[in-house]
């Protein structure tokens, strides 16, 4: 898979996506990168410490996060997304699920769309994916109050991958994203981390985010601040099952959890 002009191995190879968040309040970094020489400094950090991508979000998705407008969200990211590309020699992922905002980020640079919707909030974000020719990224996030396991995933990502093939999106630029943390319970989230597949259709790359969520600060009692010995340990077994992409906080410690990890598997 191209990725901004780079080749991305869609099996065996585990890559860390880095993140940065623009935004005042992300549950665990809130505020501290939405200015412009904090954002490019991070950035700056997070590559020499092993990203391979930088997804940038403009809106918190954190459990009761306060909704913003399109217009808002693309003032957030269309600049820090210019300034990156003309500085750095690094692919970008979007964070939205606002076909505007992605319309924008392309303009600016984006060259992957990361939707926690799934291409289901808005009806023309399918199009815009389509026109751009660039990859997705299809989320499970349902809106069921009760989310039933694996039935509730599966016909959730039934549906989205229809309405990717319906907007023109090829099959060979769609990763899938199994949603740990939005709307599941504890048990529901160890269930499908544990699952090899992570209950996903199979036949498409995966990519993970787990970094610092409920699940680890539930499994561990842990605050937010102290749950890295626990996304490592996701992102070990992750990089053993060859998935595509972690979606990480701290770059440098996930980097050579993979790294050794891959070690190991290449030798076995």
């Amino acid at each position: 898979m191209i990725i901004g002009g780079k080749d991305f191995k869609t099996s065996d190879t585990t890559y860390v996506m880095g993140i940065l968040n623009v935004t005042p309040d992300s549950f665990s970094d809130g505020g501290q990168f939405n200015t412009r020489d904090a954002a490019l400094s991070h950035v700056e950090q997070m590559i020499l410490e092993g990203a391979d991508i930088i997804d940038v979000g403009g809106e918190s998705t954190r459990p009761g996060f306060t909704a913003v407008s399109a217009q808002e969200e693309i003032e957030r990211v269309s600049g820090i997304i210019a300034d990156i590309k003309e500085r750095f020699d690094i692919p970008i992922s979007i964070d939205t699920h606002k076909s505007e905002v992605a319309r924008e980020a392309i303009k600016a640079g984006a060259d992957l769309i990361n939707d926690v919707c799934a291409l289901a909030y808005d009806d023309d974000m399918g199009r815009v994916v389509a026109e751009s020719g660039l990859p997705c990224v299809l989320m499970h996030n349902s809106l069921s109050p009760v989310v039933k396991l694996p039935d509730d995933m599966d016909s959730f990502m039934e549906g989205a991958l229809k309405r990717a093939k319906d907007a023109g999106i090829k099959k060979e630029n769609i990763i899938l994203d199994p949603g740990i943390g939005f709307g599941k319970s504890t048990a529901q989230n160890l269930m499908i981390l544990a699952d090899e597949n992570y209950m996903l259709p199979p036949g498409y790359p995966v990519l993970l985010g787990v970094s610092r969520k409920k699940v680890i600060g539930n499994t561990l009692n842990l605050p937010v601040s102290e749950r890295l010995e626990g996304v490592l340990a996701i992102t070990a077994l992750a990089s053993w099952r060859g998935i595509m992409f972690v979606r990480v906080h701290d770059v440098k410690e996930n980097r050579r959890v993979i790294d050794m990890t891959e070690a190991i598997r290449a030798n076995g």
